[in-house]
Order: C-alpha cells, then structure tokens, then sequence
C-alpha cells in the first residue's frame, strides 16, 4: 500500500501535470501530484481584523475566497499518504506558499524541494535532497506582504479624504509613478532649439558616392548659410581615414528584468505578457525558472550549451563566459533564464511561446560565444575653408561570433569606399535640413523597469505587477508603448512628494527593499523591521489629517469664463481627469472640459434606477453623455441606448473564450471590439470583426485569430499581429 501514499503538491496544473509525467516512470513509490492553484490564503479585506500590530504585527491568514475544495482535497490526499512533499517556486512567493498549504492541512514535518526547471532529471536530482521550508524566506515575503498592507491602507484612506475617494497609493507603485510624472514634467518644462544637421553627397575619383555629415549641428542660420556657401565653393579633399578594429562582447544571459526589456523592444510584448508567457514555458519544461536577478549558469547547463556551440557553429565560435551580476541572496541564488535543454532550438505551443523561447535560446548560447570583431571606418573631409569638418562613418563586421547565434543584434552594415588621405572629392549636393532639439522620451514599460531595477525599486517577482497596478488604477496610459501619467495620476503624485517624500524617495524605497533582502538571509528580525518603519510612518500619516482638502488644483486660463455666471474658473479633479469648474461653486455649477469646452452638467430625467430605486441622472462622461443611477458608486448602473443596444452585438463568437461573444464598445481612442465576458476574457480587437477565423498556415497549424475589416485595397485583416494577414504590405494568403 505505501507505493500508493506520496503526495506531492505544487501551484500550478500545468506545473502538476508536467511532473506528474516525470515521475510516473519513477521506480519504487507512486505519487499523486496535485496543484493548489497559486495562494490558498491570504489577508482579509478588513485591515483591522488582518494584522495584529500589537503582537508584533503578526498576520492574520484566511482561506482564499473559492479555495475551500482545494484546501479540503489536499487535506484528505495528505491524511492517507506516506510523505508530503511541498514543490512550489524556488523564491520567497513559492516558500510563502508552502508554509501556507503546511498551515492549512495542519501538515506536521513536510519536505520542501526546490527545482529551478521542471525537467526529469531536475526533479529527481531535488526528491533527493529534501528540507525543511525556510522560515527566513517565508517572514521576507510575509514582511512584504504586510508592508505593502500597512502603507497602502493609511495612505490610501488619507488620499480618499484629501484628494478623491476611490484613489490608491502603494509602497513599490508610488515611487515608480513618481519617476513617470517627474520625467512627463520635464517634457512640459522642456524648451525646444532649433539645430540644423548640414550634409555633403559626394563623390570619389572611381564614381563612388557617400554621404559626409558636418561634425557640428548649428543653431545660427547665418552661420549655416556660410558653410553650404563656402562648401559649394570650396575643393573638397579627404582630411583623415582611420580604420579601427572593435569587438563586440555578448551579453549575459537573461534575469527578469532584460528579459522584459528585450521582450518589450524585439517583440513587443508587455512585461505582464512577457511574464505570463515565460511562465507557461517554464511550466511545461523548456525553461528554467523566470524570476531571478542570478546571471549564472550552473556547470551542466555550460557543458550543454558547450557541446551545441561546437556541433551547431565550429569550436572558433566557443569562449566560456562567466557572468559576476549574482543575487545578493545566496539562499535564492537561482542561475539565469535558460532553456532547460539547450539543444531544443524551437519549443512552445503557441506562436507567443515559441518567440519568447527562441529569444532566449539565442541569449544563452550567445552567451557563451566568442566575441564579435568589426571594422569601423571614419572618413574625414573638408574645403580649403574656415568651416567646420564633415564625416562619415561606416562599419562591417570580420568576423559574426556571437552575433552568428543572435543575428538581431547585428545591426547594418554601413560600407564606405577606399579612399586616401589628401585623395580630391567632387562634390554633388550639400543641404541642410532645420530640427529641433527633443525632450527626453517617456519610458516605455521595458525603460521603466531597467530604471527600476538600476535605482533598486522592486525585486524581479514585482516589476510586472507594479505596471499592472498602475495601469488598472488608472494613473498611467500607454500612447505609442510609451507611459503617459493621466491628470489623476499626476495629482496623486504630487499629494505624496508634497506630503510624504521620504516614502517615495528612491534611497527609502530601495533601502526597504535590502532589508527585505536581509531578513530572507536570517540577519534581521521581521518584527523589529517592522517596526522600525510603521511607528515613524503611522506618525506621520496622522500629522497630515489636519491638512486642508485639496479641492483646486490652481487657477484656470483666464480667457475661460464660467459659462453660467462669467466668472473666474478653477482646475479640479473629477473621474475622468481635469475639468474647469466655477470658483464660486456649489453656488454657481458652471463648468467647462480642461479644453474649454462648456459641460452641461448633471440633468434628471425623471426616470428611477431599475436596479436600486434611484434616480436616473443625465451627465458627461469621458466618451459624451450617458444616463446612470444617481447613487453611483453604490449602484453601477448604466442606461444603454437603442443605438447602443443596436450597436453593441456583432454576433461574432470569441475565439479565446468560446462562450462569450463579439461586442462593440467604446474606449478612449474610439470605438473597439472585445469580448462580453470582460473582465475574465480580454480578448479585444481595433477594426470590427468578420466572424471568419484567419485561415494563414503556420508550423503548428492554422492561425485561428479572427479577421476583421480592412481597407479597400485589403478587405480582410487577421487581428493577430505576428500573421502575415495583418500586414497589408505582405502577401495574403
């Protein structure tokens, strides 16, 4: 009966399945392997009831709403099995989370293993090597856990009563919404120059033609005059040709953060999906675990990808490398994001997949490749004339290395034409062409988190939630991949940095973050840590109750006149961001857009709120005017149109969730097409949807997106973007 009564227990099905078929070959004992689908408890809602600050801020943990099967499943499995044995993650989150599922099946001495891929010879090399579960890694998480309670309540009941009610601050997600509004401030104050960028095309004695740019940008236009003029007089001659050979090291293998960076920029995925994505891979077994801040690869994974470099490229193309960027945790010291076996070249289910495992596959075994050697050529030239230098620069590579394995990091190649020093040069065209000087760009998601990661904010489990965060608490937009703090972002911002800078603060946040570190290592104390920090923190949070409401946000432009009274206008924050509002109000309820545009303001229709009683109101709204109920935000109700109702139904099923359906809705950049069964599917496209599924051929079968309308020229695209059916500049299948 004992080879029936092992019980292993991870957080994931798809984790449980993958094992599963790894140990069924298994001699000797049998396992059941079975998943607790992430957290099984967690913190009430109510804050009072969820930590206990008088006794030494101890946690109080309830059952995950939905999980009480779960729970009673593994209970039952662990009461008649032999062993227990807790698998979850190699980090604070999966230790967390098996002293959770041991607290709630009231497990006496269950073994914790711990594998950084899900492959068999990983899991049976961990069954070997069994522990206790780490209590120091558990009070890290614990700690984070109950800080970010602590600080996100007391801020956040402050923010409702001085700002708006329903608004949020955080510990990790203020700091990183601070760095996007000083950057979105430094846009607004910046002062654009105008430059000009002067360019000669010119030609050698053997007709060959490049392009020489002047190695000054000017800012005077006079001055810009004397050069074309005296350039176009002038005989040209090269002044100076210097080759210099270079080499190009490859970078180290992926952690978190550059994996999301260069998932962001190559593939344009978000770090939320990128992590989703690495996550599937790494429970299916291609890839070794996705959340670590480790640069080094274990010493059989070099020998494997050794051998592939040889076979695949040549032993010339092979150069060691080892990588110094390690964890300051030694406890959590997990190697770089990997494929678990490197002579798989293509792995994943989905497209998605695959491209996120081939970029990895390419970061690795470049890795360990030798380096690159280019050839960069500069060629100077000039007039017999007081005017600046021009030059042009050109380079080729000599020799591939790494860049055999990662051709996407080659960049072009720019050839120039042998030519010798004091060599005459005929001159085709000089022209000038005025600029001007631009603001430094907002951060996209991957710049956010490298900025993130270099000022020590946040860990690599966090990076993908903090923009998640700030994306759903509706503090930042994304426009063109780039991050736009909205008005209420903005305004939330600025209420801390006035009134609680030192929690937001790079050096707070970051220091936080190391003592985090330093009890995970079992040199600090959880409660002492703790508090260290509420009791200045809940001080100061008090101190602010008698802090006036922020009721303006400052004085309008004064060519806006309240358009009831024609009085002065103020700015203030409404849901949907700025709008003007008349000084004088309540007595006066004029209003206009942040825009000028005058608002109409609220209207009865004298109709009552199906759903609760109330009275229906008529007011504006971000996309135009809309009826609801009156005791919003109690009651959520929302009147719909006839032509909206007509409108809404495409009766297009969607093809991720198979039962809900096609609707129309409008959003902030117009009218899109996603599922109604939002928000548990979030399938969405731009253009209205045909109700056919793309037909285009890939490697794993048939592309299955849905087309929707095109142009003229094209009347049907494929939603999915990677399809070559998307492009109307490709072929259509």
């Amino acid at each position: 009966m004992a080879a029936e009564k092992r019980l292993l227990i991870v957080e994931s099905p798809a984790k449980a399945k993958t094992i599963s078929k790894y140990l069924s070959g298994l001699p000797g004992d049998k396992f059941t392997v079975r998943a607790s689908v992430g957290h099984i408890r967690d913190l009430p809602k109510n804050n009072k009831k969820a930590i206990d600050i008088e006794a030494d801020f101890e946690p109080h943990y309830e059952i995950v709403k939905g999980k009480e099967k779960v729970v009673e499943e593994l209970a039952k499995l662990a009461k008649n099995a032999s062993e227990v044995i807790l698998a979850t993650d190699p980090d604070r989150e999966g230790e967390a989370i098996a002293w959770h599922i041991a607290e709630a099946i009231n497990l006496k001495k269950p073994k914790r293993i711990v594998f950084h891929e899900i492959t068999k010879e990983a899991v049976e090399e961990a069954l070997k090597h069994p522990r206790a579960i780490d209590n120091d890694l558990r009070r890290a998480q614990e700690a984070r856990r109950v800080l970010d309670r602590l600080v996100g309540y007391d801020l956040s009941g402050l923010i409702w009563k001085k700002v708006r009610y329903g608004l949020s601050a955080g510990r990790v997600q203020s700091p990183a919404l601070r760095i996007i509004v000083e950057r979105e401030r430094e846009i607004k104050a910046f002062t654009p120059e105008k430059f000009w960028i002067i360019t000669a095309e010119v030609e050698t004695g053997k007709k060959e033609k490049f392009t020489l740019t002047c190695s000054i940008e000017p800012r005077d236009e006079k001055e810009v005059e004397r050069i074309l003029a005296e350039g176009k007089k002038g005989s040209w001659k090269v002044k100076d040709v210097s080759e210099t050979e270079v080499r190009r090291s490859p970078r180290a293998p992926f952690i978190t953060s550059t994996l999301q960076q260069a998932a962001s920029s190559r593939l344009g995925y978000s770090p939320s999906k990128t992590m989703s994505i690495a996550q599937r891979l790494y429970e299916a077994g291609h890839i070794s675990y996705m959340r670590t801040d480790s640069t080094n690869l274990g010493a059989g994974a070099q020998k494997q990808i050794f051998a592939t470099i040889e076979k695949r490229y040549g032993e010339k193309y092979l150069s060691p490398r080892t990588f110094k960027k390690k964890s300051k945790n030694a406890q959590e010291a997990h190697e770089a994001i990997r494929p678990s076996h490197i002579e798989v070249e293509t792995a994943g289910v989905t497209e998605e997949q695959k491209r996120l495992y081939r970029l990895i596959w390419q970061r690795t075994v470049a890795s360990q490749m030798s380096d690159a050697q280019m050839l960069r050529t500069k060629i100077s030239a000039n007039v017999e004339s007081n005017i600046p230098d021009f030059a042009a620069n050109g380079s080729r590579v000599i020799f591939d290395g790494w860049l055999k394995a990662d051709p996407a990091a080659r960049g072009e190649d720019v050839e120039l034409p042998k030519v010798a020093q004091g060599e005459n040069l005929s001159l085709i065209d000089i022209g000038s062409e005025g600029r001007e000087t631009q603001p430094p760009p907002r951060y996209t998601e991957a710049g956010l988190v490298k900025e993130l990661e270099k000022r020590g904010i946040g860990r690599p489990s966090t990076y993908a939630t903090i923009l998640r965060t700030l994306s759903e608490r509706g503090y930042v937009e994304k426009i063109n991949r780039s991050l736009k703090p909205t008005d209420t972002g903005e305004v939330v911002s600025t209420f801390l940095e006035n009134n609680f800078m030192k929690y937001v603060s790079d050096t707070f946040t970051a220091e936080m973050e190391n003592e985090l570190d330093e009890i995970a290592r079992g040199e600090r104390e959880y409660a002492k840590t703790l508090k260290e920090f509420y009791g200045p923190f809940t001080k100061d949070v008090q101190s602010k109750e008698s802090i006036d409401k922020i009721t303006t946000l400052g004085e309008a432009d004064p060519k806006f006149k309240c358009p009831i009274c024609g009085g002065p206008m103020v700015i203030k924050l409404g849901r949907t961001g700025k709008f003007l509002s008349c000084a004088r109000f309540p007595d006066c309820v004029g209003a206009r857009t942040i825009d000028g545009l005058e608002l109409e303001g609220p209207k009865e229709t004298g109709e009552a709120c199906p759903e609760c009683g109330g009275k229906l109101i008529e007011r504006d709204g971000r996309f135009g005017r809309f009826v609801a109920c009156s005791n919003y935000p109690k009651c959520k109700f929302v009147k719909k149109d006839e032509e909206s109702e007509k409108r809404a139904s495409t009766g297009v099923a969607c093809p991720v969730c198979k039962t809900g359906e096609m609707v129309e809705r409008r959003g902030r950049y117009g009218v899109f097409y996603s599922c109604s069964n939002y928000p548990k599917c979030r399938h969405a496209i731009k253009a209205k949807p045909t109700g056919k599924l793309c037909a285009y051929v890939r490697e794993n079968g048939v592309c299955g997106a849905l087309m929707m309308q095109g142009t003229k020229t094209i009347p049907e695209r494929c939603s999915d973007k990677t399809c070559p059916n998307h492009n109307p500049h490709k072929i259509k299948v």
